[in-house]
Order: structure tokens, then sequence, then C-alpha cells
């Protein structure tokens, strides 16, 4: 296999597992809204909790498959232009997001979360921008 398939294969793979990670970093806070506002309405929500820690597990999975991917890519192909460190500053933000949520879903262990189903609804938003900046710099390059 020549080097420019191997590119192929490892970009393949990196969006890929990168892609699994985003689907578990958007879907989690939803879980917390749903932990909060079926709380507050009496419902049996320990199901949600064993659903987060489950869903946790399976992002931090896909985490490290897309750092250690992104990391062959930048180390095998060389890392050059502003575009990509914006990239790795909004990787280090998505990074931080992902412990942000940790912390969460231990709370839910627990069985409390300390804020409304509005406020995790809007901390939901915030991996949406990060990815956005993150394709934004990786598809378009501005710099």
């Amino acid at each position: 296999m020549d080097l420019s398939a191997w590119y192929s294969w490892s970009k393949m793979f990196h969006i890929l597992f990168m892609m699994s990670w985003m689907a578990g970093i958007f879907y989690l806070p939803r879980i917390f809204v749903h932990f909060v506002e079926g709380k507050e309405a009496g419902q049996d929500v320990a199901r949600l909790a064993i659903m987060a820690k489950k869903l946790y597990g399976f992002m931090t999975i896909m985490m490290m498959f897309a750092i250690g991917t992104g990391i062959w890519l930048w180390v095998a192909y060389g890392f050059s232009g502003g575009w990509l460190h914006v990239k790795l500053l909004f990787v280090a933000l998505l990074l931080a997001y992902h412990m942000w949520t940790k912390k969460r879903m231990k709370e839910m262990q627990e069985g409390h979360l300390n804020h409304s189903g509005v406020y995790y609804r809007w901390a939901n938003e915030i991996p949406l921008v990060l990815a956005t900046v993150i394709l934004i710099m990786v598809v378009v390059k501005p710099f």
C-alpha cells in the first residue's frame, strides 16, 4: 500500500472516530436534561444514569481513538499552517468539555445534577460551536 493510501485510510478512521465521539458528546447533555426534568416530575430516572455512564464510556473510547489517529496524522504527515493551531486549540476545548460531562455524569450516579434543564440545553450547544470551528479550520483552512 502506498503512502497516499495510508493517509486516506488514516483520515477515514480519524473522521469515523471523531463522528462517533461527537455523537456521544452531543447526546449526553440531552440525557442530563431528561434526568433533571424527570426527577423534578417525580419520575424514576435511574435508567438515565445508567445510560449516561455507558454513553460516557463509549464516547471516551471514541475520543481516545480520534486523538490517537489525529496524532498519527499530525506526526506522520506534518503540521503547518495557522489553521492547525486553531484546530488544536478547539480540540483542547472539546476535551475540556468532555471532562465537564464526566463530572456531570458522576453527579448523576450520585442521584443529582445541580442545574436546570435549560442550563443543560444551553450547555449542549457548546460542542456544536467548537466542532463548527474545527470543521471550518480543517475544510476551509482560512490561514
